[in-house]
């Protein structure tokens, strides 16, 4: 199937900081609360919770282009024509590296040792949640 044939959608990623991305696509993979659900040109309306994850970003040409952008949680809303994704962060996947977010679940780790009560015991173990996310989107194991 040549780029002009194929039917696409308006994808946008938006995160506090900034919009991240605005422009079509062809296809969209979003790390659903329930489960990865992907998006096409004509897809019914929707909205739902993100997870932390990686959202796979097909574009338009044939030679398979896809961005894979880490994203910490947030909200889809998805309609025939557009695909809005509001992150609660949000980073290339190719920006990660494995020591630094390895050093930063150790350093995580120590805080949640030092951790005086059980809201501060959340608080870490939230962002323990998402750093080990990060490192499945950058090795790859599930």
């Amino acid at each position: 199937m040549s780029p002009s044939e194929k039917q696409t959608f308006h994808f946008e990623l938006v995160s506090p900081e900034e919009k991240l991305l605005s422009e079509p696509a062809f296809m969209v993979v979003v790390p659903g609360e329930e489960g990865e659900f992907g998006v096409l040109a004509n897809h019914s309306a929707l909205v739902s919770s993100v997870r932390a994850g990686v959202i796979e970003i097909h574009g338009v040409n044939d030679n398979d282009d896809v961005r894979r952008v880490f994203v910490a949680g947030g909200f889809a809303d998805v309609s025939a024509d557009r695909c809005v994704v509001l992150a609660e962060y949000a980073v290339n996947v190719s920006d990660l590296t494995q020591d630094h977010i390895q050093s930063e679940l150790n350093n995580l780790n120590e805080d949640l040792d030092m951790a005086e009560n059980d809201s501060d015991k959340k608080r870490v173990e939230s962002k323990i949640i998402i750093a080990t996310a990060k490192m499945t989107a950058v090795t790859g194991e599930y």
